[in-house]
């Protein structure tokens, strides 16, 4: 059995992919949902979606640029401002194989996968604490096993490698770290937090790989469904109410990288902190 009737979630990039799979699956079980998305029309037709699938009256989409800091401080003052709950934050979007900058100059991957879900959520960790018990769950990837480390002057560049999966590995370590920083923070609030590897899934962070590679390489993929299942479980399931910053794949405890350490996680804080102008505590 899992935790859902009567509680309220926020998932980031639910208009696709593991995101959208995985509104469903907390629709389903009586969430109430806030979906976080670029496009807001978008999000209103993958609210149509979420309803006419479950039956789910509340399913509210709301704007979200990652890659945008100003665009998440308004994302979080608009879920602020509607005085609800927040039990359950899912930092699920994401970008991979793609070069460039955010709006304030950070390589591209990192500032979507990491600083803007930093941002978001040091924003939203009072509510979360005020309507403990409560989870955040962020979508890593075991690619941050390819990253020995994060260079932080790197991160404030644009991105240097052709295929842009260099810098994603460095994101997903961000997204590890963070979860477990996040977890030291916040203990004995009553807010517990976990990151996962949902599986090599055929989503649409792949939409920018050349045809006709992808549609080979997606072949051996996943399904959506069966990729929004760790998160699914992170954000509901008993079994790991009481467990925080743990890494997950395949709904099960897996040890992450070595280079996943307390020290990098407080550097990381440290910078994302000053860089955003948030913090918490």
């Amino acid at each position: 059995m899992s935790e859902s009737s009567g509680r309220t979630a926020l998932i980031t990039g639910a208009n696709t992919g593991i995101g959208l799979a995985t509104a469903i699956g907390l629709a389903a079980g009586g969430h109430r949902l806030y979906l976080a998305c670029r496009s807001l029309a978008k999000g209103e037709a993958a609210a149509a979606a979420v309803r006419a699938r479950t039956g789910a009256a509340a399913v509210i989409p709301v704007a979200l640029d990652l890659a945008d800091l100003a665009s998440v401080a308004r994302c979080a003052r608009d879920f602020l401002d509607r005085d609800q709950p927040l039990h359950v934050l899912i930092n699920n979007a994401g970008v991979a194989g793609r070069r460039g900058v955010t709006r304030e100059g950070f390589e591209l991957a990192f500032g979507v996968n990491h600083l803007g879900h930093f941002a978001l959520t040091a924003a939203l960790l009072g509510r979360l604490a005020a309507s403990a018990p409560s989870r955040v769950v962020t979508v890593a990837s075991d690619a941050h096993r390819q990253a020995p480390g994060i260079d932080f002057d790197a991160v404030r560049r644009p991105t240097r490698s052709v295929t842009g999966f260099r810098e994603y590995a460095v994101s997903k370590l961000a997204n590890v770290v963070f979860s477990q920083e996040l977890a030291r923070r916040a203990a004995g609030t009553g807010v517990t937090t976990y990151a996962l590897h949902p599986g090599v899934v055929a989503s649409d962070i792949w939409r920018r790989v050349p045809w006709p590679a992808r549609p080979l390489m997606k072949a051996r993929m996943l399904s959506t469904e069966d990729g929004a299942r760790t998160s699914l479980y992170c954000a509901t399931s008993p079994e790991v109410a009481g467990v925080t910053g743990r890494y997950y794949d395949g709904c099960a405890e897996r040890a992450p990288s070595p280079a996943a350490t307390e020290e990098l996680g407080r550097e990381l804080w440290r910078r994302s902190a000053e860089w955003t102008g948030l913090s918490w505590p």
